[in-house]
């Protein structure tokens, strides 16, 4: 197994689950906050993507999903184009609302599509490429797509414990 294909996997599995919390629940349900600085599912799933957009499209030198597919428009959030959720305060959270959990579900899978696309193209020795030297040490490719899948797993299972607490009411 290559790092591309392992990469592909978490990426993957990501997927799976952002399907799985966000299946079969209402746009009040998916906007529901447990406590009142707490962050909603829709917030949780919109962040999680627009992170995983911002930094692959970075990375792979092509523009975000959330313009280039039009989803900042369909999904219609208060935000400047280049917002990914990074401090966010809670009436921004709240304002986070969508109409369907097709909609968030649909963007994660463009922007799901666009990452594994692009893992397609990686060749292992690709990987060590300095893609931030803002850090130190400097940020190789290999190290932020990692990055990206911690930060998506994290958020993801944020979102489901929000859920099982939702359902258990």
């Amino acid at each position: 197994m290559t790092a591309a294909e392992i990469l592909t996997d978490a990426f993957g599995r990501v997927r799976e689950t952002v399907h799985e919390v966000v299946e079969g629940l209402t746009p009040d349900q998916l906007s529901e906050r447990v406590a009142p600085e707490a962050n909603s599912i829709a917030w949780l799933i919109w962040h999680l993507t627009r992170v995983q957009d911002d930094h692959v499209a970075e990375v792979r030198g092509t523009e975000q999903v959330w313009t280039a597919g039009g989803w900042i428009g369909r999904l219609a959030l208060p935000f400047d184009a280049r917002d990914t959720g990074f401090g966010h305060s809670s009436d921004q959270v709240a304002a986070v609302r969508v109409g369907s959990g097709e909609l968030l579900t649909g963007y994660y899978d463009a922007v799901h599509d666009q990452t594994v696309g692009y893992l397609g193209e990686l060749e292992d020795g690709g990987l060590d490429r300095i893609v931030d030297e803002r850090w130190d040490p400097p940020v190789s490719l290999g190290v932020r797509l990692v990055s990206v899948i911690d930060d998506d797993i994290q958020h993801v299972g944020q979102a489901a414990f929000v859920r099982g607490l939702l359902q258990a009411r």
